[in-house]
């Protein structure tokens, strides 16, 4: 006698139904291909994924995942899957559009198995997920590590080299002029230590969205006229001059003073840093709403190709005059994040050889 209170099968066409509900629900990219690696079911992420807007069913896979390993060499995806007999993924891979543009993809391949008892198999589900601002992420991260740690290194050692060698002489026959000069050679390394940690504290603080501005009036004459006081002690020790030019008709301007005031310092001591012989000088004229600052140097220049990068995080020119100084390649970037915060607007004139001028309108923020 039947069992009347049984629940009834599902009908295979609502269990289809169902699972194509599941998979459409996902965030990720999936793919179910059959033996012969076609496509049989897919869902709405796999097609935003691979760029396509028509119907992948019955395509093989090799027609519609064109992948590519580091070394932009073509993978044959068709001969992976079938080669693959456990659950595997990658976070290697790239997808290559027809445009040659490309994506970073993590891939999972799952084989998909009969019941226990039964032999065979059905075929594959694959995995998508575009990884690509988490690959960059994390090569930002490898070369912050290797650039900070590198520029760390070498003021240390040559720190600890100078204490230890006036330790010595203190110790041995008390050589103050020797004494002196290796403490004075710490205390520039220090000071460098110093900058290299400002630079970044304010980096992570204006990556975060944690920098506030806080608007104040700022008398612009006496801010020149003391950040040329504060350097011209470095420009004269590189027998450089530094100079200041004021628009008589300068007003109070309305900002923030400690980001105005550390983005003209970064000019400033790039100019001091990137100039051998000459002057440098700070100016700023009144400009409809604000004031525009500028730093202009007699030194190395930057050349076309760098004026397009110096902004870019962890950026150094490869011209070996610059290699000779010390940096990470955040200054600028920084100042970049500094001049946003503020609505203002760099502009950058250059010419190698010649000289660079760095200019920035700031607007009063009220």
């Amino acid at each position: 006698m039947p069992d009347t209170n049984a629940t009834p099968a599902p009908n295979a066409d609502v269990e289809r139904e169902r699972l194509k509900s599941l998979i459409n629900s996902m965030g990720d990219g999936v793919i179910a291909i059959d033996e012969q690696t076609s496509v049989v079911l897919y869902n709405g992420a796999a097609l935003n994924i691979l760029d396509i807007n028509k119907s992948m069913a019955g395509t093989p896979i090799n027609e519609v995942l064109h992948l590519i390993d580091k070394n932009n060499q073509p993978i044959d995806i068709r001969e992976t899957i079938t080669n693959t007999k456990t659950s595997t993924a990658s976070r290697e891979w790239r997808l290559l559009y027809p445009d040659k543009e490309t994506v970073n993809l993590y891939i999972s391949i799952a084989p998909v198995r009969l019941g226990y008892g039964q032999e065979g198999m059905r075929g594959y589900v694959i995995l998508l997920r575009d990884i690509t601002r988490e690959k960059s992420l994390e090569e930002e991260r490898d070369e912050f590590i290797s650039v900070v740690s590198h520029e760390l290194r070498t003021p240390i050692a040559i720190a600890e080299g100078n204490v230890s060698n006036a330790l010595f002489l203190a110790e041995k026959n008390g050589d103050l002029t020797t004494i002196r000069e290796s403490l004075k050679q710490t205390y520039n390394q220090i000071m460098f230590l110093s900058g290299i940690i400002n630079d970044l504290s304010t980096l992570s603080r204006a990556e975060r969205g944690k920098l506030n501005v806080e608007i104040e009036s700022i008398n612009v004459s006496e801010l020149v006229q003391e950040l040329v006081a504060n350097y011209t002690p470095d420009a004269q020790k590189k027998g450089l001059e530094l100079k200041s030019y004021l628009d008589p008709t300068l007003e109070v301007l309305l900002s923030g003073r400690l980001y105005v005031r550390e983005i003209l310092q970064n000019f400033i001591t790039n100019a001091i840093k990137y100039t051998e012989k000459g002057h440098i000088v700070l100016g700023a004229t009144t400009k409809k709403g604000g004031v525009e600052f500028y730093v202009t140097d007699t030194g190395i220049g930057i050349s076309k190709s760098d004026q397009e990068k110096v902004f870019d995080k962890f950026f150094r020119s490869e011209d070996y005059r610059t290699r000779q100084n010390n940096g990470t390649g955040l200054g600028l970037y920084v100042t970049m994040k500094l001049a946003r915060l503020l609505h203002a607007e760099i502009n950058l004139q250059s010419e190698m050889n010649q000289g660079t001028t760095f200019s920035i309108f700031i607007p009063n923020l009220r």
